[in-house]
């Protein structure tokens, strides 16, 4: 009985909550039930999933669309203005590989302010992504991301620098996303 209720709580999360076509309703469940502060302006779009109540934090104006896996368990801090594309996977937890006991360990995930992650990119535990950074589509992220680097390929390396020019508020909405 122990389990039950988070394990029900995180059951209707991901296989009820994160498929209401409605931002209203799943944000209510995400700050009251799931008790993750999520910023003004913000929003998580369908079918995106939770690994555990708390240890998630969103700021303002920040946007994870669909389908992303969001592995909380370890902790995962993202700022404002933020955009997480499709089906991106943060991961704050794993296992160690030399540990007889295959050893879980929990890594916290901290992504700063403009940054933007394309589609189907993969941070791994541990990293933190500075302010204005950009993660191309498909990267693995397996080192910290120095403020305003746009970082490619796997594993992720810097291709450039960004213009430090940053003044936006992400405000996207879809009606019934």
């Amino acid at each position: 009985m122990k389990h039950f209720l988070p394990e029900l709580r995180i059951y209707l999360c991901n296989r009820w909550v994160s498929r209401l076509p409605s931002h209203t309703l799943r944000l209510w469940f995400y700050r009251s039930v799931m008790k993750f502060p999520v910023g003004r302006g913000s929003a998580i779009f369908l079918d995106a999933t939770f690994d555990c109540a708390g240890n998630f934090s969103l700021g303002d104006h920040a946007v994870i669309n669909g389908k992303c896996r969001i592995d909380n368990k370890g902790g995962i801090y993202i700022g404002s203005n933020v955009s997480i594309s499709q089906e991106v996977m943060i991961l704050s937890a794993d296992h160690d590989p030399d540990s007889p006991g295959f050893t879980g360990r929990n890594k916290q995930v901290t992504i700063g302010d403009y940054v933007w992650i394309g589609s189907r990119a993969l941070i791994m535990p541990g990293i933190t992504i500075g302010k204005g950074a950009v993660v191309a589509a498909g990267a693995v992220v397996t080192r910290d991301v120095p403020p305003f680097a746009i970082v490619g390929g796997v594993p992720a390396r810097v291709i450039r620098k960004r213009s430090e020019k940053l003044d936006y508020t992400i405000s996207y909405r879809r009606l019934f996303q």
